[in-house]
């Protein structure tokens, strides 16, 4: 009987101790990472049979149970990602929404210090102050434009370093994950290694914050896992890399290849939906891209609508206005992997009409279609080269092409880089008109003429004197280079356009009664051409005649600031669903030292019972050899 009284209790004191140290263990990673609290699950020894029945012989310890649901472990597990997604792209687009909107050192004041100066210009066409004005302006311009790209190139920068950094961390992570695969499945057994799993598990989430990942769980105790739309990073104890590459299209750029076989695939952002890496990309492809080409599409529409409308002018050594800015530059650059030889350039051609997007050129079978990249609008049919397509005009630049083939056409990338003054010379603003009107000092009628102005494109004989001879009152001709039009029906008011000038007689003219257009010879008060370039400042030119300069500019900044207002939203959703699921998570697999504290209590009063159990056992075993004296 002694003999069995020690067992029982030899096995309540291995039970208590047991439950001290899982206990103690909970206790001492109350406050690690990714740790799931574990307890003690014990069951009564199998009884032994004697005549009076089954008698008990102690308790045995089945495990030590590792505390987890995999329900709540998942959910938490995507909420975290998504968290991870929304705070990373928050924190990118508050960077572009800070600088577009800022009212000292956003593009707005610039546009309006520069076209000032225009307006001063056509005040006093004359004033070489005036005129200096207007080009310090337009370096000032400049100059801001070329700041916020610059502060853009120096975010997307920013974005090449971090993709490189969180690749690194993929693969690392990845790696650790196969290897304690690898540990897990050599040591289970009977019992699972609690703590390696746990360790395996907050690697799972590590990795798990920068792509999203999905776990699946396999039998052997070991897991696979999966990053974004499905492509595996871990089965077993083997891992896949992941790389960050130069774009095929833009090789300033890196991307984001997993390995397939041999070769390996570039994953589109829409393949990371989740985790800060997804973010990076989905936010350098959407926010970061547009915001570049729509600011590169109101520099060029800049450059393009004020140069047409400086060469209709005249300067004040009386020559045709020459370019303002430079002629905005297109990027086109051929797909690294394309098979041909053929290469193509762009150009912008209508400034008025460009669209803030990329577009891809694919050749196939004798023809090239073009996609536009911003809605995925494909122009069809397709067909040879040259198209003008938004306002750019593309053409083969040589070589010969293969099916396949493929070119990204950036018009804004270089644009906003490449800008700058063509002219430095005061004089050669063309403030003034080329022609200027007359009346013959013989008429007799009260009919009076306009000013004028030139219509685009300039035409070679804008400059060539004309005369308008009434040979009735309702009747003219027009004498001159250009086509001679004779008794052309007169109406008061009508515009009469020739050589690429429009002018406007109004009143009742006498037969007989001239006017002319010619030459404007010093003409250096003239301001018609100064104010015209000051009407472009509100002038609908830009999105086909819809919007202004400042009108672009405005939606440029509502659509970031829209924008980081929604992820600002989502992240603080996101993130507060994050935290549901974590205390959620908590409370199942949480470490509660209050109650561990009673544990402890409750295993060492079951220690010292047990203890107690021995003792009575060795009084019994004291007596009985007492008795054989």
């Amino acid at each position: 009987m002694a003999d069995a009284i020690f067992g029982i209790a030899t096995s309540a004191l291995r039970a208590a101790q047991a439950g001290l140290a899982t206990a103690g263990h909970n206790i001492a990673n109350a406050n690690t990472p990714g740790f799931h609290r574990q307890e003690v699950v014990q069951s009564n020894a199998p009884p032994q049979f004697n005549g009076s029945g089954f008698i008990g012989r102690g308790v045995e310890v089945d495990t030590v149970r590792r505390v987890y649901s995999d329900l709540i472990d998942a959910q938490a597990i995507r909420a975290q990602a998504q968290a991870s997604y929304y705070t990373t792209y928050q924190g990118q687009v508050g960077q572009i929404d800070s600088l577009l909107s800022d009212p000292d050192a956003g593009l707005a004041p610039a546009l309006e210090q520069f076209f000032s100066a225009v307006n001063d210009v056509a005040s006093n066409p004359a004033s070489v102050p005036s005129r200096q004005t207007m080009l310090a302006g337009a370096s000032s311009l400049i100059a801001r434009f070329q700041a916020l790209d610059g502060r853009l190139n120096e975010i997307n920068q920013s974005i090449n370093v971090q993709i490189q950094s969180s690749v690194s961390s993929v693969n690392a992570y990845a790696q650790q994950i196969a290897e304690l695969n690898g540990r897990i499945a050599a040591a289970s057994g009977d019992q699972p290694p609690n703590d390696l799993i746990d360790e395996r598990d907050r690697v799972v989430g590590e990795l798990n914050q920068l792509v999203g990942a999905s776990v699946i769980n396999q039998p052997n105790g070991t897991v696979n896992v999966s990053m974004g739309s499905g492509q595996a990073l871990v089965v077993g104890q083997e891992y896949f890399k992941v790389s960050a590459i130069p774009s095929p299209d833009v090789p300033e750029q890196l991307d984001v290849s997993y390995g397939v076989g041999n070769g390996s695939i570039v994953l589109s952002p829409s393949a990371l939906t989740g985790g800060s890496l997804g973010a990076l990309l989905s936010f350098r492809a959407d926010t970061l891209t547009d915001a570049r080409n729509q600011l590169g599409t109101i520099a060029a529409g800049l450059e393009t609508t004020f140069n047409a409308q400086q060469k209709l002018g005249q300067d004040l050594r009386g020559n045709p206005g020459l370019d303002f800015f430079s002629s905005p530059v297109t990027a086109v650059t051929s797909r690294s992997d394309n098979a041909g030889s053929a290469s193509l350039t762009a150009s912008i051609v209508d400034g008025s009409a460009l669209v803030p997007s990329d577009y891809r050129v694919t050749y196939s079978a004798g023809n090239y279609s073009v996609t536009r990249l911003s809605d995925n609008h494909t122009f069809t049919p397709p067909g040879a080269l040259p198209q003008t397509i938004d306002g750019i005009s593309i053409k083969l630049g040589g070589g010969v092409p293969t099916d396949g083939d493929s070119f990204l056409i950036e018009p804004s990338r270089n644009v906003v880089r490449n800008m700058s003054l063509a002219i430095h010379d005061t004089s050669l603003i063309a403030a003034a008109a080329p022609m200027r009107t007359g009346s013959a000092a013989a008429n007799t009628g009260n009919a009076t003429v306009s000013a004028g102005v030139v219509n685009a494109p300039l035409d070679p004989n804008v400059r060539q004197p004309v005369s308008i001879v009434f040979t009735s009152p309702t009747t003219f001709d027009v004498i001159g280079a250009g086509g001679n039009p004779t008794g052309v029906a007169y109406t008061s008011g009508a515009d009469i356009t020739y050589n690429g000038w429009t002018v406007q007689i109004s009143g009742a003219p006498a037969a007989g009664d001239t006017f002319t257009v010619g030459p404007n010879t010093n003409g250096i008060a003239d301001n018609r051409n100064a104010l015209a370039l000051a009407g472009l400042q509100t002038a609908k030119t830009l999105a086909g005649g819809t919007t202004s300069f400042q009108g672009a500019y405005g939606q440029l900044t509502g659509t970031i600031g829209n924008t980081a207002r929604q992820m600002d939203v989502a992240a603080q959703a996101q993130s507060a669903i994050a935290q549901r699921a974590e205390e959620a998570q908590q409370s199942v697999s949480g470490v509660n030292l209050d109650e561990e504290a009673a544990n402890l209590l409750r295993y060492q009063q079951a220690y010292q019972a047990a203890a107690k159990t021995i003792q009575v056992a060795t009084t019994l075993f004291d007596t009985l050899l007492g008795l054989g004296n």
